[in-house]
């Protein structure tokens, strides 16, 4: 299957916003639920229970709004660069206390702002590969962005691996599957075509210049 492989800008728009409102939606029902025992309940034990279930549902939802900024949001001036170092910081505290375990092993240095976010949206498809949690390992090789995902029945998903061949219609993209898409537009903007591979409980995911035939 091959058709039209470009979204409108509404569209991706649209699709991103959804993508980050799913994100952030847990954490934010939880302050809500938090607040609302707060206020009705007169035993002090619950309100300590409820006042750390607020603490750590606001962490969490700052943590996954200021990751969402980097990966899909403007992330300052156009042509920016970014600090690889406090996009890993970032990116664990996005990570959290999740099933799947993160290193971040790239290193403390300025890197365009196309690169940063083309990393961390590789990192989420690693993410996303090992649904039953493992360990994800970001790094740079040869100053290209390489992702390895370990974990139990590890793999890409056909639709995701799809998206990333360019086998792919954009009018069936839904805000599941805009991630991807957008890992793949990226990618394709600094010139640089994605690979992925599945051996065993290991995908691996790397960026790099596209292969040169004829």
């Amino acid at each position: 299957m091959s058709g039209n492989q470009v979204l409108s800008d509404l569209d991706l728009a649209a699709l991103l916003c959804s993508r980050v409102c799913h994100d952030v939606i847990s954490p934010v029902g939880a302050i809500a639920n938090g607040l609302e025992v707060l206020e009705d309940e007169d035993d002090e034990e619950m309100k300590k229970v409820a006042m750390d279930l607020v603490r750590r549902s606001a962490k969490q939802a700052a943590a996954k709004l200021q990751f969402c900024r980097i990966a899909f949001g403007a992330a300052g001036s156009a042509g920016a660069s970014l600090d690889l170092g406090e996009a890993g910081d970032m990116a664990k505290a996005f990570v959290g206390d999740e099933k799947v375990k993160l290193d971040w092993q790239a290193p403390r240095e300025t890197r365009p702002k196309g690169e940063v976010k083309l990393l961390l949206n590789m990192m989420l498809l690693g993410m996303s590969a090992v649904p039953r949690g493992g360990m994800v390992t970001v790094g740079l090789e040869d100053r290209f962005p390489v992702v390895r995902a370990v974990g139990d029945a590890a793999r890409i998903p056909e639709k995701v691996a799809q998206l990333l061949r360019g086998d792919f219609d954009a009018g069936e993209l839904d805000a599941r599957l805009v991630q991807p898409y957008y890992t793949r537009r990226l990618a394709q903007q600094l010139g640089y075509a994605l690979r992925f591979s599945a051996n065993g409980n290991k995908v691996t995911l790397e960026a790099g210049l596209p292969d040169k035939t004829g």
